[in-house]
C-alpha cells in the first residue's frame, strides 16, 4: 500500500495528540521511533496491538525507542483509549488524515467480503535521523513487539 521504502526519509508531520499537544517528527530527533498506524481505537485488534506495545514498553525504552500511535480517531476517543488501557505513549488524533496519507496507509481494504477505504495496520520504525529503518505491513497484533525488536 505505502510507497515509502526502507532507507527513505520519513515524512514530517504536525498533528495533535490525545492530550492536545502538537507533535511533529522532529520532536523525536535523536531517538528511534515506533510509529504505528491502527484502524480504530478500542476495537479488538487495535486494543490487542496497543496492549502488546504497552506491556513491552520498558523494552522499547531500554533500546532508545519512543512509541507513537496514529489513527483517525478524535482526541477524546484517543484519550479514552489511553485511560482505559493505561498506555504510556501518546496517540495522534489524525482526523483529517494528513499523517495517514503522508505515510500512504489509507486505501481500499476487504473485510468479510466487503471492500471499503480505511487505515491499513502498518508500523514504521524510524531511526534517530528520521530515516525509515523498517516497515511492518503484516502486523501480528499479539506479537507486535517481537516483530519490531527482532
Amino acid at each position: 500500500m505505502t510507497t515509502l521504502k526502507i532507507g527513505d526519509k520519513a515524512p514530517d508531520f504536525k498533528c495533535f495528540d490525545n492530550a492536545g499537544n502538537e507533535l511533529q517528527l522532529t520532536d523525536f530527533k535523536g531517538n528511534k521511533l515506533v510509529l504505528f498506524f491502527y484502524p480504530k481505537a478500542s476495537t479488538p485488534g487495535c486494543t490487542t496491538q496497543a496492549c502488546n506495545l504497552r506491556d513491552n514498553y520498558h523494552a522499547f525504552l531500554a533500546k532508545g525507542y519512543k512509541v507513537l500511535g496514529v489513527s483517525a480517531d478524535s482526541q477524546k476517543r484517543q484519550q479514552n483509549f489511553i485511560n482505559k488501557y493505561e498506555f504510556p505513549f501518546p496517540l495522534l488524533a489524525d482526523e483529517d488524515k494528513k499523517v495517514i496519507n503522508a505515510y500512504g496507509v489509507w486505501g481500499p481494504k476487504k473485510f468479510m467480503g466487503r471492500v471499503f477505504d480505511g487505515i491499513h495496520r502498518t508500523t514504521f520504525v524510524i531511526d534517530e535521523n528520521g530515516v525509515i529503518e523498517d516497515i511492518i505491513l503484516k502486523v501480528k497484533t499479539k506479537e507486535h513487539t517481537a516483530q519490531i525488536l527482532k
